[in-house]
């Protein structure tokens, strides 16, 4: 019996091992999405510093992470024998590769907000200190239940705050820092004359849909793997993403007049959205989440863009900043069981859980960007933005006419 018994604990480690390894290549794929996304989108004199911006950024994310956000964050350091981290078949170092790919999306949601004017270098240091530090302190008080917050609204409102796969906790801190940044940095040369927004069309709609794409088949990853264990895995999240993606699709084809860019935008939208009460929504409940955050990226991308004249090259600020605050409170609302959730949330405490991340994203936005900028500059010169960041950074453009 004790045979069985070790060889049934074997399988169901092994099992799991397998489940979250598949969910973190998932995610590490997601990452050529934010690359095409961003080559799509910006001119082509910026395509090669975007695809560069993003494996960089990965690196540099792995290492910082690896080395001290990770410990931050749970308490986990793997210097230690490989015998000992080797445990129940690596289970603990295949977690921390997938939760590696959550943390590495943050600096690849900043970049595309700060694309075309950002310097290189510098964009790589705020990527080590907001993976190293600001994103574990926000990840390790939610996830990790760090300095008492989820007991304290838990006794408190009958709920801890609830963020399954991260609405809040990756995407609105990627969007809210992102904003942090590009305030910092100022608009792009030439975006706005004479009072008027000049409009940069995009450099590649194909590109741009080929980005959309891999997110959109990488988020099933992201948001399914999030139970981290084959036992924990729920068709609900699954349908919920579908359904969320498809509102957040009409929703930006409707609002957006047919604009292939906010058409492809759209699904993403919704997804940033779902992520935090997919495993408790009613497919309705996502379906309707996913629909208003649509239509919120497209009305807010062209406020911003045009009333508020902040030049979030991307619009990474409303897609992950505004739907994923959207996401953190329609949690607490279509997780009801009045409206068809499984319940177990508290409006209340989504909505403290939610503003905390808003505020923990801008201070440690302006504390880093801040710091880069008055210490070392952030933004390329007047003459290295004109010619593009292409051939000023990388020294080659991303064709050849020959």
């Amino acid at each position: 019996m004790e045979n069985l018994q070790s060889a049934v604990d074997s399988l169901v480690h092994s099992s799991n091992t397998l489940f979250i390894l598949i969910g973190a290549v998932m995610v590490l794929a997601m990452h050529a999405g934010f690359a095409f996304l961003e080559v799509g989108t910006v001119r082509q004199k910026n395509q090669v510093n975007a695809l560069s911006k993003i494996l960089s950024d990965f690196a540099i994310s792995t290492l910082a992470y690896f080395f001290i956000g990770y410990w931050i964050s749970y308490g986990v350091t793997f210097m230690q024998p490989a015998a000992v981290i080797t445990a129940d078949h690596g289970y603990g170092l295949v977690k921390f590769f997938f939760l590696l790919t959550f943390a590495a999306a943050i600096p690849a949601i900043i970049s595309g907000g700060i694309a075309e004017r950002a310097r290189f270098v510098p964009q790589l240091c705020a990527t080590a200190l907001i993976v190293a530090f600001i994103y574990p302190f926000f990840e390790g008080m939610i996830w990790n239940g760090n300095f008492g917050l989820q007991a304290w609204l838990l006794e408190r409102f009958g709920a801890s705050f609830h963020d399954f796969a991260g609405s809040v906790v990756v995407h609105a801190m990627g969007g809210w820092l992102a904003l942090a940044a590009v305030l910092l940095l100022g608009p792009r040369q030439g975006r706005y004359r004479d009072g008027r927004l000049v409009a940069f069309a995009p450099s590649s709609i194909p590109f741009l849909a080929l980005g959309s794409w891999i997110l959109i088949v990488g988020w099933f990853g992201f948001n399914v793997m999030s139970a981290q264990t084959l036992q924990g895995v729920s068709g609900l999240v699954a349908v919920n993403s579908l359904m969320a993606m498809v509102g957040g699709t009409v929703a930006a084809l409707i609002v957006g007049r047919n604009d292939p860019g906010f058409l492809h935008n759209g699904p993403l939208a919704g997804l940033v959205a779902i992520c935090a009460g997919s495993d408790l929504m009613h497919p309705v409940g996502a379906l309707v989440t996913g629909a208003i955050a649509g239509a919120l990226f497209v009305w807010c991308f062209t406020a911003a863009q045009g009333k508020w004249r902040i030049d979030d090259v991307l619009g990474v600020w409303p897609l992950h900043g505004l739907c994923g605050v959207w996401g953190g409170i329609a949690c607490g609302i279509f997780g009801q069981t009045a409206l068809g959730g499984l319940g177990g949330v508290s409006l209340i405490s989504q909505l403290i859980g939610t503003s905390l991340g808003v505020i923990v994203a801008l201070a440690g936005g302006f504390a880093v960007y801040g710091a880069i900028k008055a210490f070392h500059g952030l933004r390329l010169s007047q003459e290295e933005e004109y010619y593009g960041a292409d051939l000023s950074v990388h020294k080659i453009g991303a064709v050849s006419q020959d």
